[in-house]
């Protein structure tokens, strides 16, 4: 074959991303750090989803069109810096083939070669052994050898060859690696989707495999159901409310794209069987649920067999409780989407008003959190942490919701970071959006301390930007399998103290570890230490810690200890 036309790329891009689907459990599970956020596989699988999502039903008569739609669906979809840098491969990519109609051999080294280049461009300082690695040594090895390469599938064949070359070596270019025994996963998935790619070239189309295995064994979905980790269904199944409130609307898919057939009887009647308060809502083609359980990861799964979601709420049902018991109102499916209308209806009238100068956008996982961030000035929440990363359309979203001139985001985790600057990088001139890289939650709030509305734009940018530097970061989690790192061996389901990405210790008793860790960042300079405490932290336990902490450190430093409610990570640490 010596022409690739627009109807075979779109056919060779959705292979790819059918493929990468296939296997994205296996990647989540390529994780190094043995934390419950091992979601690059669901990262880069929701990337290429979006991608795909704005080529199905196109007919373009040439390539360039054809892959320019396909890289702004990635673009916009893109998620963690792993689906960031994919969606910068296919920008590249698709620039290369401006002008043309059909994609010859010599056209194709090019684009791969371009595709390396502005994927190296929009990293600031790029890390070997990475998914990086894999794209310049496939797309350079294919240059160097063009003059073998005669046929479209020859440099198919070859780049994927290459590909896995380059993966198999980046436990040699990154220690860490090496280190716990595995190759680098966003890596893994480029190859994935080449592997996709490379079959459609050859006729051989990779279609989705139906209920793909959920990720190491459903590890994220496991703090849903174990009462120590992430929320306390145990607890909450002897209060009034019954575990957690969760709400989701999904569309319904089609057979072609995996997903099954369905039957709102039988759908029903699962759902029944594993909650109460249950509101199935269907108008043809979307899907609204309201449903009160004690495993929400169980009614996702099931759900997502038979399309894709728009929109998912969890909350906690003690919380619940406390609102009513505040006299707010509780969470009611028919009034929240009736608020949702009534929020639409509103922003269309901001539109029109004036734009406010200021304006913050934080990422948050936690009630707690959330509402210290409103606190702060934070005018629009966007949902996310570890295993909820956002997309770029989140963030662009809540730029036009936020409605201001100047606004500043703070990502709160070093994997939100690049699609929070993605987002920035699409919106219109006129909006002065900048991104605050804070990594952590600590560093957020200590930034947002900082903001001082009586200066001008950048000082503010530059004064929240150093408070990053005035915290220390440390976190307390539970380990996802037994391995050895830094040092520290680790016991699955045992806990993990982490300054930074450091494991302190790992150790059987929650409380052992949030004392370790602030016993190991602790010094002669620290003034103000915070702890947010997690969802799955009860009252008892948050008292105790407290009291322990303002015994042995309370004539130095000034303790705070808070709700965070965040799942995940059990305690947050800030200290300043």
């Amino acid at each position: 074959m010596k022409h690739i036309d627009a109807e075979l790329l779109k056919q060779v891009f959705i292979s790819g991303a059918n493929n990468l689907y296939n296997h994205y459990p296996e990647i989540d599970r390529l994780n190094v750090f043995p934390v419950p956020d091992g979601d690059t596989g669901m990262n880069m699988n929701l990337t290429l989803t979006s991608g795909v999502k704005e080529i199905r039903n196109r007919n373009d008569d040439n390539v360039y069109d054809l892959a320019k739609a396909f890289s702004g669906g990635l673009l916009m979809g893109a998620r963690g810096n792993s689906g960031v840098i994919t969606s910068q491969i296919f920008r590249g990519f698709a620039d290369s083939l401006k002008g043309k109609k059909k994609i010859g051999v010599e056209d194709l080294i090019l684009a791969l070669l371009n595709a390396k280049e502005i994927a190296y461009k929009a990293v600031m300082k790029p890390v070997e052994g990475t998914i990086l690695t894999v794209i310049r040594e496939s797309s350079q090895a294919v240059k160097d050898n063009e003059d073998k390469l005669d046929s479209i599938e020859d440099v198919f064949e070859f780049l994927l060859q290459e590909a896995k070359k380059s993966l198999d070596h980046t436990p040699e270019l990154l220690p860490v690696l090496k280190e716990v025994g595995v190759v680098d996963s966003g890596g893994t998935g480029l190859w994935r989707i080449f592997e996709g790619m490379n079959a459609a070239v050859k006729g051989k189309m990779i279609d989705r495999v139906e209920n793909v295995e959920s990720p190491a064994g459903s590890d994220v979905m496991q703090m849903f159901e174990k009462g120590d980790h992430g929320y306390a269904g145990a607890q909450l199944e002897e209060e009034e409310a019954y575990g957690y409130c969760t709400q989701f609307i999904f569309r319904l898919g089609k057979k072609e794209d995996g997903k099954k057939k369905f039957d709102e009887e039988k759908f029903t009647k699962y759902l029944g069987e594993h909650g109460k308060s249950l509101v199935v809502v269907s108008d043809g083609d979307n899907v609204r649920v309201h449903i009160h359980t004690l495993k929400p990861g169980d009614m996702l799964n099931y759900a997502q067999n038979f399309g894709e979601f728009l929109s998912i709420t969890i909350e906690n049902m003690s919380e619940e409780h406390h609102n009513i018991s505040e006299g707010r109102a509780a969470t009611d499916m028919a009034g929240n989407i009736e608020a949702h209308k009534a929020k639409q209806e509103e922003n269309k009238e901001e539109d029109d008003r004036p734009l406010a100068e200021f304006g913050i956008i934080a990422v948050s996982s936690g009630p707690g959190l959330d509402e210290i961030f409103r606190e702060l000035g934070v005018g629009e929440i966007v949902s996310g942490g570890q295993t909820m990363n956002p997309s770029t359309a989140d963030f662009v979203e809540a730029i036009k919701r936020i409605h201001a001139e100047n606004v500043y985001i703070l990502p709160n985790n070093s994997n939100i970071v690049m699609a929070a600057s993605q987002a920035c990088e699409v919106l219109d001139p006129s909006i002065n959006a900048k991104v605050v890289p804070s990594k952590t939650i600590p560093q957020g709030i200590a930034s947002l301390m900082q903001f001082n509305p009586d200066n001008d734009p950048e000082t503010i940018f530059q004064e929240m930007k150093s408070a990053l530097k005035s915290v220390l970061s440390g976190s307390v989690t539970y380990a996802i399998k037994d391995t050895d790192i830094d040092g520290v061996h680790i016991t699955k389901d045992y806990y993990m103290a982490m300054e930074d990405k450091k494991i302190v210790s790992c150790v059987k008793s929650r409380k052992d570890a949030i004392l370790d860790l602030i016993e190991s960042m602790m010094s002669e300079d620290a003034g103000v230490l915070t702890v947010y405490c997690g969802a799955d932290v009860d009252e008892a336990e948050r008292e105790e810690v407290e009291s322990i902490l303002n015994e042995k450190y309370g004539e130095d430093v000034e303790i705070d200890v808070r709700d965070g409610g965040q799942p995940v990570y059990s305690y947050l640490v800030g200290l300043e």
